[in-house]
């Protein structure tokens, strides 16, 4: 949002009022509707040092605030929403119902909130805008296809069915890492317990000597005095650090954005990213074109549930190019994150107007490519871990055993 400055004369009196809006197209239509009096103009100014320290806050106190739903509870309100939905009862009083029966406090809120807006003359996909953060893109894509197609129960069982599919994929993952995490937890809790309790006992002894320590003997005992005299406050500022990051991730887009390009570049992540995002790009768009959406528009609400930043604007390249006249295949090989024999699936579905059915194969090829990534994940990981492993054991065992030696080819020496 952007801060502008409407001068307004009103009453006999010249008035500046400062507000935020999207644009200046925004911030006029506004200040024409909100002051009474005469416009005389609206610019873009400076926000001043109090709105901003005051934006900050509610920002802060919002994003604590807000509490996903659980994925579980999402995917049984929307099984239940549909089946409401299909036997004939109103959004709003489907709605209602599942949020007075749900034990989920999120859900309870966000589905009492979305009946309001609805008795209000919302629609539901619009209503469910204010809710994003809560319900994610996907659930709003796939209603307004519903909407789009009068088949809103069709739409809410396939929302359920694909938030089953990647419940699923997010257990698969968890269950990979659990393995590697353990290890290194324990690694890193007795290694802890070693600079806290056991390297202060040598460090009294190489005090003694006096003589010029090693450099691993030298990290082994900052570390040791970092952990014992600053434990808490590191721990502290990690906590900040992390917080403080993950504010500005999801207040600023452009830190966004290159926090995004960071994870596509890493190790491991990058293909699990890749290919998960993919999978349900193409699982939403089959579903669109199945249903008789044009193919920009259908792109528009498929690439709108993207979460990846990069990714999402290679993916809008497509929608343009088609908006051009250009061919689908075409879009999708420029963008560069499709293979040729993708590009060769969705030209060859173009040209037999079976494109529906084969970007439902290319959404199943990618499905298959995450699974498999997934499987191997545990195995790929653990070369990492022992490399880990491995360096905190030589730097334990060098900042140790490296002083003693050469006490002993010092004692050696003089005898």
């Amino acid at each position: 949002m952007k801060y502008f400055i409407a001068t307004v004369y009103t009453q006999g009196k010249r008035e500046e009022i400062g507000f935020y809006a999207e644009n200046r197209q925004e911030a006029n239509n506004f200040a024409k509707l909100k002051y009474n009096g005469i416009i005389i103009k609206v610019v873009e100014g400076k926000e001043p040092l109090e709105n901003q320290l005051k934006r900050f806050k509610d920002d802060l106190l919002k994003n604590i605030q807000k509490k996903k739903i659980k994925p579980d509870s999402l995917i049984a309100a929307m099984r239940q929403l549909a089946v409401m939905v299909n036997a004939g009862i109103s959004i709003h009083d489907s709605l209602k119902e599942i949020a007075v029966a749900t034990d989920d406090e999120a859900l309870k809120i966000v589905f009492s909130k979305l009946a309001d807006d609805i008795n209000a003359g919302h629609s539901f996909s619009a209503a469910m805008e204010a809710f994003r953060f809560e319900i994610g893109n996907l659930s709003i894509a796939m209603v307004q296809l519903g909407e789009k197609t009068g088949n809103l129960d069709e739409a809410l069982y396939s929302l359920a069915d694909m938030l089953e599919e990647i419940r699923s994929n997010v257990v698969k993952f968890k269950k990979a890492m659990a393995y590697p995490r353990n290890v290194m937890v324990a690694m890193a809790v007795a290694f802890s317990v070693l600079l806290t309790y056991v390297v202060p006992q040598f460090k009294s002894i190489f005090d003694s000597l006096g003589a010029d320590l090693p450099l691993p003997t030298i990290i082994l005992l900052t570390l040791s005095d970092l952990l014992i005299n600053y434990g808490l406050l590191v721990l502290a500022a990690i906590f900040l650090f992390i917080f403080t990051l993950k504010y500005f991730i999801n207040n600023y887009k452009h830190i966004r954005y290159k926090w995004h390009q960071i994870l596509l570049r890493t190790i491991l992540l990058k293909n699990i990213i890749k290919f998960s995002t993919l999978n349900r790009f193409t699982l939403v768009f089959s579903e669109l074109i199945r249903a008789g959406i044009p193919i920009a528009e259908a792109l528009d609400t498929a690439i709108d549930m993207i979460d990846n930043l990069p990714l999402k604007y290679k993916l809008q390249s497509v929608k343009i190019a088609v908006e051009k006249g250009s061919t689908l295949n075409k879009g999708l090989d420029e963008t560069e994150l499709f293979e040729n024999m993708i590009i060769q699936m969705v030209r060859a579905g173009e040209d037999s107007g079976t494109l529906d059915a084969m970007i439902q194969k290319v959404a199943e090829y990618y499905k298959m490519r995450f699974d498999a990534i997934i499987d191997g994940l545990s195995e790929a990981i653990e070369p990492i871990m022992l490399f880990f492993i491995a360096g905190m054991v030589i730097l334990l065992a060098l900042g140790i055993f490296m002083p003693m030696w050469d006490m002993g080819s010092a004692l050696q020496g003089k005898h």
